[in-house]
């Protein structure tokens, strides 16, 4: 294990640097294995944040060919959160997948396949920007038009 591998890992994943070279040295130095590891630790950190407040947050408007408009409500903990570039990623992210995938509420939403990576569903991209923050992230509500 070098430092060049913590600093990829820690790069992909988002975790912290410790967290990389505890879950690197548990794994024996396996890279994937440290990267499911992380994943799997973060998704229970963002699942033990779900019920903190979400006071602040970001609207983000998306505009598909001009034929398509979404109004997307990202809700987050603090506006620091809600100003930096990951959080306003993910809501350019949710706001893309709800044009082309026109769902009806929030809840079919978050069940579905993310269209730039169908390994995950929206929740989950939801919960790896969380694990990312340290912060709760919730979809208040979302408004799609089509001509």
């Amino acid at each position: 294990m070098t430092a060049e591998d913590v600093q990829r890992l820690r790069t992909e994943t988002g975790a912290g640097i410790m967290d990389c070279k505890r879950a690197l040295t548990e794994t024996g130095g396996d890279f994937n294995a440290a990267k499911d590891r992380l994943s799997a630790q973060g998704i229970a950190k963002a699942d033990k944040k779900g019920d903190r407040e979400t006071g602040e947050g970001h609207l983000e408007a998306y505009i598909h060919g001009g034929r398509i408009g979404v109004l997307l409500e990202l809700r987050c903990e603090t506006d620091f959160v809600a100003r930096g570039d990951l959080f306003r990623e993910l809501a350019r992210g949710i706001a893309m997948h709800i044009s082309a995938t026109d769902p009806a509420t929030v809840e079919e939403l978050m069940a579905q396949p993310y269209v730039r990576d169908e390994s995950i569903t929206i929740e989950d991209f939801i919960k790896s920007t969380v694990a990312k923050t340290g912060e709760n992230i919730r979809i208040a509500r979302f408004v799609r038009y089509a001509l």
